[in-house]
């Protein structure tokens, strides 16, 4: 038996077995995609990123070598590079006029006093880095 339990599912979609595609997205979508969420803030951007993240278990199963690391930590380094790159386009938006927006949130006295929102409000305030290692030790 080998140490690493998807390592046999990801020898297969190397070899183009789309059945072992099925088993382990469905054996780890809801993980990625909780990743993603909990990093993006966004459900639909995660969903998107997740999608991204099979589709490159998909082109580079073959490449994927026993040993380096397990199967977990590396689609979860995808799942999380791919966040990366998204929140760095966020901030490349630049312009010289600000428009005027209303703030969409709801007034701090009409605010549910959820524990679970307030710390996805506290995730989103950090810094990247931060929100992955908290994310990581207590979500995934």
């Amino acid at each position: 038996m080998s140490a690493d339990p998807d390592e046999d599912l990801v020898r297969r979609i190397g070899a183009g077995d789309p059945a072992a595609v099925q088993t382990l997205v469905a054996r780890k979508l809801p993980r990625i995609v909780a990743l993603a969420v909990r990093m993006l803030g966004d459900a639909a951007e995660a969903e998107d990123v997740a999608q991204e993240t099979f589709v490159r278990l998909w082109r580079h199963a073959s490449g994927w070598r026993r040993g380096n690391a397990r199967f977990d930590t590396w689609i979860h380094r995808v799942t999380l590079n791919l966040c990366y790159d998204r929140l760095r386009r966020r901030r490349e938006w630049v312009t010289d006029d600000l428009p005027e927006v209303v703030d969409p949130a709801p007034l701090p006295d009409t605010q549910p006093r959820e524990d679970t929102w307030r710390v996805e409000q506290a995730l989103r305030a950090i810094a990247p880095r931060q929100r992955e290692a908290i994310i990581l030790v207590y979500y995934q």
